[in-house]
Order: C-alpha cells, then sequence, then structure tokens
C-alpha cells in the first residue's frame, strides 16, 4: 500500500508563509516555499519562515520544489530552504525569473542554478507518480495549481487562486482543466480561503482598471500610488491609466524596480513607449500633473513609505499640498490601525487619501462562492482548507459542508500536523517541529521568545543600567554604584530615584559580600532583583535591569 502523508510547515491558522509537503512512499514534494511579514509585536524582526528542520533531516527524500506564483508568500523562504536542499525548482517563466532574484541575493544560494520552467501542459514523472498544473487566476501573471497524481488519485494544491471571467490571457484561469482533473478522481484538494468569510461579489479586473482610471483622470496634482511590488495586475492597469492621461511613472522602491524590470523583459508586463518609466532624480523635469509616483516600500510593503513620505524622511518625495495618495493595495484586519495612523499624517502633511477599497471589493482570493465552485469542479474525497486564519478555514469547512461534503472528510490542520491516509480517511500520527522562525538581518533562528520579550519590555518600560566595581578578594566596594537609564524616566527629574537606586544597590553588594559563598551570578541576581522590586514600587514600571559587575583584583 502506498502510504501517502499531508504536512502543513505553514500557511494554517495564519495568512502567508505557504510551505506544504505531500509525501507519497518516500518520495517528498515541497509546495510553495513561502514566508510571512512580522506582527507588529514582532520588534525588529525582517521577515517570519516556517522551521525547516523536518526537511532538512529528509532532504534525499525531497524529489522537487514546486512554486504556484511570484509573490513572497509562496517563494520567499526559498533560499533558506535551498541553503540544505539541493532539489530542483518548478514554476512558470515568471515565477521562476522572480524564484531566481530571491535565491541570487542570498550569499548562501546564489549559485544555485536548478530551476526549471513549466506551464499548464506540462507533466513531469517522478517514479509512479506525475505531476502536472493548471491555469489560476491571482494578481499576478503565469500562476499554477499543482496536481500529485498517485495510485490513489490526485492531490491538488489550487494556490492563491479567485475566479474571473473578465481576466486578461495571463490571468485567465482554464475551467476545462480543472473539470478534467475533477473527472480524474481527486482524493485531497488543498485549497486557498484566504476570503472564505465573504460571500460578496468581488471586483473584476476590467472593473478595478476602470475605476483606477477614472481616478487619475480626475485628479489634476500629483498621485502616488501605493500597491505592492509583485502585484502586477495592479501594476498594469497604473501604467495603462498612465499612458492614457499623459502622465510619468516613477518607481521609488528597489523591489518594484526589479519584480517591473524582470517583467517587462518576460512582456509579462506591457508598455507602448518605455519613457513611460522615469527615474526618481528626474521627476524635477515633469509638472506634478505629469507624474505618478509608484511606491512599494521595503519587501514591497508601501504603507511604511507613505509614512516615511509624510513626515520628511523619505528619499527621494515628500508629500505636500494638492498631493493624491491613492491606495490600490487591500491592508489586512491586522494593518487597519497603522493604516489609519499613516492616513493621518498624510492629511497632516497635506496630502488626500483615497483607497480602491473605497467603491470596490478587492482580493486576489476566491470568495465563498467561487470556494464552492472548485470543490464541485474537483469533487474532491477529502478537503484540506490551508492558507488562511482559523476563522477563514472554519468558514471554509462551512461552505464544503454546505455543498454535500460529509465533516468528517474536512481536515482542519495545525502548522506540523502529520496527516497520514488510513485506509477511508486521514488520521493524525503525529507531528513535526512547525514553529516560526525569527529572522533579523543576517541572523537565522538567534531571535526567539526570550529576545522578543526582552525588546517588549525595552520598548516598553526601557532599561536601567547599574555598574558597580568590587574586589572579590578583600570582599568591598572598590568603586561605589552609579546607575544610567534610557527609556525609563525623565532623568532630571527623577534623581532621587536614581540616588536612592544607587545606595541600594551599594547596600545589596554589602550585604551579599559578607556571606561565605560568592558566585558572580547569584550577585547581579541578588541586584537585579532588589532593584527590579524597588522600581515597581516607585514608579509601577518594569524597566530591564542590566548589572554590570566588575572585578579589581589586589
Amino acid at each position: 500500500m502506498t502510504n501517502i502523508k499531508i504536512i502543513a510547515l505553514g500557511g494554517v491558522r495564519e495568512n502567508g508563509k505557504n510551505f506544504y509537503i505531500v509525501e507519497v512512499g518516500k518520495a517528498i514534494y515541497i509546495l510553495d516555499a513561502g514566508l510571512k511579514y512580522p506582527e507588529n509585536e514582532q520588534l525588529g524582526v525582517d521577515v517570519v519562515i516556517p522551521n525547516l528542520d523536518y526537511v532538512f533531516e529528509n532532504k534525499k527524500r525531497v524529489k522537487g520544489i514546486f512554486l504556484t506564483h511570484g509573490h513572497a508568500d509562496a517563494i520567499g523562504a526559498l533560499p533558506y530552504l535551498l541553503e540544505e536542499v539541493k532539489a530542483p525548482v518548478f514554476g512558470s517563466e515568471l515565477t521562476i525569473a522572480l524564484a531566481k532574484l530571491v535565491v541570487k541575493a542570498n550569499d548562501a544560494t546564489k549559485k544555485f542554478n536548478n530551476f526549471h520552467i513549466v506551464d499548464s501542459d506540462t507533466e513531469i514523472e517522478f517514479g509512479k507518480n506525475t505531476i502536472s498544473f493548471f491555469k489560476t487566476t491571482h494578481s499576478i501573471p503565469e500562476s499554477l495549481g499543482i496536481v500529485i497524481g498517485t495510485s490513489k488519485g490526485n492531490i491538488v494544491y489550487t494556490g492563491d487562486f479567485k475566479f474571473d471571467q473578465a481576466a486578461s490571457e495571463l490571468y485567465q484561469t482554464d475551467f476545462a482543466r480543472l473539470a478534467e482533473i475533477g473527472s480524474e478522481g481527486v482524493l485531497a484538494l488543498l485549497s486557498d480561503s484566504a476570503n472564505a468569510e465573504s460571500n460578496f461579489q468581488i471586483a473584476s479586473e476590467a472593473e478595478v482598471g476602470d475605476e483606477i482610471n477614472n481616478v487619475i483622470a480626475d485628479w489634476e496634482g500629483r498621485i502616488i500610488v501605493a500597491a505592492v511590488a509583485s502585484n502586477l495586475a495592479r501594476i498594469q492597469q497604473v501604467f495603462d491609466a498612465a499612458e492614457k492621461h499623459g502622465r510619468r511613472v516613477v518607481l521609488t522602491g528597489f523591489d518594484a524596480e526589479n519584480i517591473v524590470r524582470t517583467a517587462l523583459d518576460l512582456k509579462k508586463l506591457s508598455l507602448s513607449d518605455k519613457k513611460l518609466l522615469i527615474k526618481p532624480k528626474e521627476m524635477d523635469r515633469f509638472d506634478d500633473s505629469e507624474l505618478i509616483i509608484l511606491e512599494t516600500g521595503r519587501m514591497g510593503e508601501p504603507i511604511n513609505g507613505l509614512r516615511k513620505m509624510s513626515t520628511g524622511r523619505h528619499r527621494y518625495v515628500q508629500i505636500k499640498d494638492g498631493d493624491l495618495i491613492y491606495i490600490i493595495t487591500t491592508p489586512s484586519i491586522a494593518s487597519e490601525a497603522i493604516v489609519a495612523r499613516v492616513e493621518n499624517l498624510i492629511y497632516k502633511a497635506g496630502g488626500v487619501v483615497q483607497s480602491i477599497t473605497k467603491n470596490l471589493r478587492v482580493s486576489g482570493h476566491a470568495n465563498g462562492r467561487d470556494l464552492q465552485l472548485m470543490i464541485n469542479l474537483m469533487k474532491p474525497k477529502y478537503l484540506f482548507p490551508i492558507q488562511g486564519e482559523y476563522r477563514e478555514l472554519a468558514a471554509h469547512a462551512g461552505l464544503a459542508q454546505e455543498i454535500g461534503m460529509f465533516p468528517e472528510n474536512i481536515y482542519i490542520m495545525k502548522r506540523g500536523d502529520v496527516m497520514v491516509l488510513q485506509k477511508d480517511r486521514f488520521l493524525k500520527e503525529g507531528t513535526v517541529p512547525a514553529n516560526d522562525v525569527l529572522l533579523d538581518g543576517n541572523a537565522i533562528g538567534d531571535v526567539g521568545n526570550i529576545v522578543m520579550r526582552d525588546r517588549k519590555v525595552l520598548s516598553e518600560d526601557g532599561i536601567f543600567i547599574v555598574v558597580i566595581t568590587v574586589n572579590k578578594r578583600e570582599k568591598k566596594i572598590v568603586s561605589k554604584a552609579k546607575v544610567n537609564t534610557r527609556g525609563f524616566v525623565y532623568v532630571k527629574k527623577s534623581r532621587d530615584i536614581l540616588i536612592d537606586s544607587a545606595d541600594l544597590v551599594n547596600e545589596t553588594v554589602e550585604k551579599y559580600l559578607a556571606k561565605d559563598s560568592f558566585e558572580w551570578g547569584e550577585l547581579k541576581s541578588s541586584i537585579r532583583d532588589a532593584v527590579s522590586r524597588f522600581l515597581f514600587e516607585q514608579t509601577k514600571r518594569r524597566p530591564a535591569v542590566l548589572p554590570v559587575v566588575m572585578e579589581v583584583r589586589s
């Protein structure tokens, strides 16, 4: 009997970080290798990737890495995966081009070149298993779903998708192919759930294009468009409107420059006149009415870039009276408060804010009715809702039951659950490590819960530093305690607290030196505990207390 396992290292009970493993016998197939951007409380963290220990331990069994599209939630963790797993990478032409940009930007993987371009007609045989693909609609061209053909039936991974009857050729879904896959027999469907709670009709890309065109046509001054760099559908619509209304487009983000140039080279973006794009240093040659500034920000996230523009800290642009800031990305629920604060700053700077979501319901993900249509086309025996918070996965499960799926055939996984096919159902058989791995700068894995806790304390209550010098042999204080603080209290108005704290440290150290035993860690702990209690009694705050005990030898 063929042993089939399905594991999610990311992408379930969270948004982003798609990383799914399908095991058929001894072969491992990896579906997407994504990251996600940090939550507000993850201070200083650049990106979050899955724990890859299980994959690394079984790297010799990995037959291939299959990518559905070129967004960071599908390709962002690829460099960290390829540092140890040298398996071939498969994806559409654009997806592979964007994956190469990500991989070659990492020193450890820049020489990796085992990439393979596939399309909806490609079939790849791995022993008795066959991998094939189907075209889907998303906010980036050439998105693909993945089919793993096994002796027990097809295992289908949709990737991020929606249905749009008005989609252009590069974005069209192949409905006939979906029906064909369903007729072959689908054992398990791993399906996008990010918009499962909504049953409202999503605006077609044609409607979105008309809306963007109308907004740009109606504004007389400078327009700053906030978009995600990899949302090429939106960027194409901005280009089309700019051409129509005689405006030049300025790309301010490094990611936008790389992604747009790559897409243009591959003819996945089109420009009738390449002079439409200008460099930031060329803006002064044009009137405000001739400019559209396309802001994508660092790693493709534009909101922080708008904040810098509104406070005069942006490298190229400062918002001024008469500017329209047009937000054509849909912020997540978690970032709505941040967006509101940035909008307030924009208005203070003299700009006006307009969002595409004011008049249209926009999403790159299928709504509830589309998800039901996908299930009806595929006719899966088992459903695994993926890509979404728990409430979205549960909503997807409810939608499946509405159209006749039995609840016992629907599995809402946790990250790391090992789901194994046993006769007539999947059963959980243990777990694998699937915690978040936080990346800060070049460091991987050295930013854990303790570091995050310390950063939170420092951000809320500051730091309190105590320095004292002792002679261990003679058991006496050589230089009395000196204290300093940052982010805790205003020093000039709190001198009494500082003086009393220093006296307390001297007293604590003298008592400890009077003991028979001596251990540096124990002495520092005594200082930390005494000072922490005193400061909380005086201020009701808990700064990070850092004792520095120096030794002078006779």
